[in-house]
């Protein structure tokens, strides 16, 4: 039997009605919406969006761990090692190691990263700017509000 448009469509709504109610759903779909858009807009870099996270985290704190900085991006460890290998690879950061500890690599933007860096990020935050003006100043401090609610019942902090 060939399923029509229409059976596809009775078939989103049913999925739709079941799970209206659970707020992960919009969650989800907020972040797929968000990571999607900075994808296009950072494409023209070359960049992920973790390695732009990373780029970002490293100008903010120059020498972070790669634990740390892959707690900060959201994704593993070993992610995390990959993400700064290409990075190198590519000269946007150097990793050099510490001197208090020669197993600790210290990370670091170069001069080349921190330029590409500056030119992603007008196209990130351009982005973001548009999400956050689709709210007034009240809607948006209500909306983080909402969001650091369900951070702190999902990890019970």
């Amino acid at each position: 039997m060939v399923k029509t448009a229409g059976d596809r469509m009775a078939t989103d709504e049913r999925i739709d009605e079941a799970i209206a109610w659970r707020p992960g759903t919009s969650v989800k779909r907020a972040e797929q919406a968000l990571i999607a858009k900075k994808t296009q807009v950072l494409r023209p870099f070359e960049l992920t969006v973790p390695q732009y996270v990373a780029m970002y985290a490293l100008s903010i704190t120059p020498g972070i761990s790669g634990a740390r900085l892959a707690r900060y991006c959201a994704v593993t460890p070993q992610s995390m090692t990959t993400v700064l290998k290409t990075l190198e690879a590519r000269g946007l950061v150097e990793r050099r190691p510490s001197p208090d500890h020669s197993q600790v690599l210290i990370t670091r933007l170069t001069p080349a990263g921190q330029e590409l860096l500056a030119r992603a990020d007008e196209a990130a935050v351009a982005v973001e700017r548009r999400l956050a003006d689709a709210y007034s100043p009240d809607e948006l401090e209500r909306l983080h509000e909402l969001l650091d609610r369900a951070i702190k019942v999902l990890t019970d902090q």
